[in-house]
C-alpha cells in the first residue's frame, strides 16, 4: 500500500553555533500537491529545505535532529546525490546552469546518453560517443511538458532570466523516478507574465503526480497555486492549512504575529510631526528592479520623521530607495526639499544630500579588501572633496585629517576592530554595518536611507544599530528612512510604517497598531491608519 505522503519530516532542529535556527518543526506533502513553505526572511524555510536536499552546509555543521521519511521509509539524506536517489530535485534561486552549454546541455549535465563505439568496445565505456540525438529528444520532451517553445540547441548565456528558470526546472523533470519538486522563490527574478506562466507550469507538473513544495513569500501566488501551506516564524511550526480553508490576511498574520518587543530603549511614541513640512514627496512612482519592481507609490516622507517601510520580501519595499538612488531605472515624480530628482543621471540625488545605505553592503556598500578609514572617508572624498589638502591645482589625501575622523567614528559608533587601518572584510556583521552608517554619516545628508539594516548581525548588534538610528534623528534632526523585513525592529523606531505590498502602498500604519491590520496590509488590503501617506 503506498504511503499518504510523499515527504514527512518530523520534530526537525538545528543549530548553526549554539544558535537554534529551528525547533521541531515538521512538514508532510501528499503526491500531486503543491505545499507553499511560508514565513518572513529568517524564519528557517531555507534551512529546512537544505536539510531534504542534504546539502553540505548542513553536514559540515553537526547535521539535524529529527527524522525524515520518503514514501513511509525513513531515509538519511547526506548529500544532494542521495537526495536525487529518493527522488528529490530542487530549483534554486542560484540559476546551476552553464552559460557555454546548449539548452539539452544543460538539462543532461551528469546525466548524459551514450553510444558505443569501436574504440569504446575495445577500452571501456568511457571511450563511448554521446547520444545527442536521443539527448535532444528529451530535452525537448522536457521543454515541452513545460510549454518552453526555445531550441533545444540554443545555448543558455544571454537568454532572458525567465528562460533560464524553465530550463532549470526542465532539467529536473527530465530525473527519472521524481517525486518531489523543491521550488526556491521561483517567481523572485520573473517578470509578472513569466511569474504567471511559471504557477501555470507548476500545476501540470503536479497534475502528473508529482508532489512540490513551494518556498515563497508571496500570498497571492500561494492562494492562486498551493492546495496546502506550513508556515513558520522564528524557527518554529506555526501551523499546517489547507488553502482553501483560510484568507490572504489570516495567512500574514500568521507569518508575522508575534508579541512586539522593543529593541531600542526609551524612545518617545506619537511625537508630534509638522504633516505640512515634506522633505520627499513621490507620486506614482515606479522602479524595475527584478524581483522588487515598484508599481506605482505615492509617499510622503515628513521632516524630522523615522519612516519604516516594510513588507514581505519581493514585494517592492527593497525597490524603493534603489530607484531614487538610480541604481535601476525608475520613472514618476521624486521631490526632494523643493527640487525634483533626476533618477536617469547616477548620483543627483547624492549630491542632494540623500545618502543610502544598501541592503548589500558586502556586495555594494563596502569595499571589502581595503581598511575602515577607507571605508570611512571614500564616498566623501569622492562627492564632496572632503579630506583633501589643495595645492593649487593639485589636491592630496589627507591621511591625518582621515585617520583623525575614522577614529572619532570608531569611538562614537563602538566600532569593534583593532584601528582604522583594519581591513573592512575581517570585522563581524555588526561592525560591519556601523561602518555602513560611519560613511553616511561623514557625508552632508538631510535625508538618511538605511535599507535592512540588521540583516545578517546578531541580537546585541542590532540593538546597539538601531539604538544609533534614533540617536542620529533625535539630536541631529536627521530624516530617516528605515526599509526593512522584520516588523519588530519597524516598530520599535518608526513614527509610520509604510507598508509595500505588490509594489505599492497598501497602508500607512503607527506602530503600535494591531497585528491583524499588518495582516491585512502585508496581504494587499489596503487598511487605514496613521495617514492616507500624503501630508
Amino acid at each position: 500500500m503506498s504511503a499518504e505522503y510523499v515527504v514527512k519530516m518530523q520534530n526537525i532542529s538545528k543549530e548553526f553555533s549554539g544558535n537554534r535556527v529551528l525547533k521541531d518543526v515538521s512538514l508532510a506533502v501528499k503526491p500531486g500537491e503543491i505545499h507553499a513553505l511560508m514565513g518572513e526572511n529568517g524564519a528557517g524555510k531555507s534551512t529546512l529545505m537544505n536539510i531534504l536536499f542534504g546539502m553540505p552546509a548542513i553536514w559540515n555543521t553537526g547535521g539535524y535532529e529529527g527524522s525524515i521519511e520518503i514514501d513511509g521509509q525513513e531515509v538519511k539524506i547526506d548529500s544532494p546525490q542521495k537526495a536525487m536517489e529518493c527522488g528529490i530535485g530542487m530549483v534554486h534561486q542560484e540559476f546551476m546552469l552553464i552559460p557555454g552549454f546548449t539548452a539539452t546541455e544543460n538539462i543532461k549535465l551528469g546525466r548524459e546518453d551514450t553510444v558505443p563505439t569501436v574504440a569504446s568496445r575495445l577500452l571501456g565505456r568511457s571511450l563511448e560517443e554521446l547520444d545527442r540525438k536521443k539527448m535532444a529528444s528529451d530535452a525537448r520532451k522536457a521543454m515541452d511538458t513545460i510549454g518552453l517553445g526555445i531550441d533545444e540547441n540554443t545555448k543558455v548565456g544571454g537568454l532572458p532570466v525567465g528562460y533560464m528558470q524553465f530550463i532549470e526546472i526542465a532539467r529536473e523533470i527530465d530525473k527519472t523516478g521524481m517525486k518531489l519538486l523543491i521550488f526556491d522563490e521561483p517567481t523572485a527574478v520573473l517578470t509578472e507574465s513569466e511569474a504567471e506562466r511559471l504557477l501555470r507550469t507548476m500545476k501540470v507538473i503536479a497534475s502528473q503526480g508529482i508532489a512540490i513544495i513551494f518556498i515563497t513569500h508571496r500570498i497571492d501566488e500561494v492562494i492562486e497555486v498551493a492546495d496546502s501551506m506550513t508556515i513558520l516564524r522564528d524557527g518554529t511550526f506555526i501551523d499546517r492549512i489547507e488553502t482553501k480553508d483560510t484568507t490572504a490576511a489570516r495567512i500574514a498574520e500568521l507569518m508575522i504575529g508575534r508579541k512586539v518587543e522593543k529593541l531600542v530603549d526609551e524612545t518617545e511614541d506619537h511625537r508630534e510631526l509638522n504633516k505640512d513640512d515634506v522633505i520627499l514627496k513621490l507620486r506614482d512612482y515606479r522602479v524595475d528592479m527584478p524581483g522588487e519592481t515598484v508599481r506605482g507609490v505615492d509617499l510622503d516622507v515628513i521632516r524630522g520623521e523615522i519612516l519604516g517601510i516594510g513588507g514581505l520580501a519581493g514585494q517592492g519595499k527593497i525597490g524603493i530607495p534603489n530607484g531614487i538612488l538610480g541604481l535601476y531605472d525608475s520613472s514618476g515624480t521624486i521631490v526632494f526639499d523643493g527640487e525634483s530628482i533626476d533618477t536617469k543621471k547616477l548620483g543627483d540625488a547624492l549630491k542632494k544630500q540623500i545618502v543610502f545605505v544598501s541592503e548589500d553592503r558586502r556586495g555594494v556598500g563596502l569595499l571589502l579588501e581595503e581598511s575602515i578609514e577607507q571605508n570611512i572617508v571614500f564616498t566623501a572624498t569622492q562627492v564632496e572633496n572632503k579630506f583633501l589638502k589643495n595645492y593649487g591645482f593639485i589636491k592630496q589625501y589627507d591621511h591625518a585629517a582621515a585617520k583623525k575622523h575614522a577614529e572619532d567614528m570608531i569611538r562614537d559608533l563602538d566600532i569593534r576592530c583593532v584601528g582604522p587601518e583594519q581591513p573592512v572584510g575581517s570585522l563581524s556583521g555588526g561592525n560591519q554595518q556601523k561602518v555602513c552608517l560611519a560613511r553616511a554619516l561623514t557625508l552632508n545628508s538631510k535625508l538618511l536611507i538605511v535599507s535592512e539594516p540588521t540583516r545578517g548581525i546578531d541580537i546585541g548588534a542590532k540593538k546597539l544599530v538601531l539604538e544609533l538610528l534614533v540617536k542620529l534623528n533625535r539630536e541631529r534632526g536627521l530624516t530617516i528612512i528605515v526599509v526593512s523585513s522584520e516588523l519588530n525592529e519597524l516598530r520599535s523606531l518608526s513614527d509610520r510604517i509604510a507598508i509595500v505590498s505588490d509594489g505599492r502602498v497598501s497602508g500607512i500604519l503607527r506602530p503600535d497598531d494591531s497585528d491583524a491590520d499588518f495582516g491585512l496590509a502585508m496581504s494587499g488590503v489596503k487598511v487605514g491608519g496613521a495617514d492616507d501617506g500624503k501630508a
